[in-house]
Formats: C-alpha cells, sequence, structure tokens
C-alpha cells in the first residue's frame, strides 16, 4: 500500500511553478519538491490546507492511496 502525491499533475492544470507555490503556501522549494516526489514522511495538515486553497482544490486531489 502505498499513499500516491499528485502534486505535479495538480501543477501541470494550473500551470503553476513549483516556485510560485512554494512562495504563495510559504514552504521552502526543497520541502515542497520532497512532498512533490513523494519523499517525505508527512505533512501538517496546516501546510495542506494552504496548499489546497492555493490550488483551489480539495486533499484528495493531491493525495491519492493505491493498494500495490
Amino acid at each position: 500500500m502505498a499513499i500516491r502525491v499528485n502534486l505535479d499533475v495538480i501543477l501541470a492544470q494550473r500551470k503553476m511553478s513549483v516556485t510560485a507555490l512554494a512562495e504563495q503556501v510559504d514552504i521552502t522549494i526543497a520541502n515542497l519538491s520532497n512532498l512533490k516526489t513523494g519523499k517525505a514522511k508527512a505533512i501538517r495538515f496546516s501546510t495542506l490546507e494552504k496548499l489546497c486553497r492555493v490550488l483551489d482544490c480539495q486533499p484528495g486531489d493531491i493525495l491519492e492511496y493505491s493498494d500495490d
């Protein structure tokens, strides 16, 4: 089982760069990159809330459970 992060898909749909998102969410590019590539082990609800607000999406749009 795994949690997949679909942040790259949402960024492409919104035509937004990682740099622009990092600035708006107030997170470092390195941390956002770790989240985007699935290397992050955790995410704060406050960060997830900011991502959803900026990207105009739901948490389920960003995170996806996969049973593989």
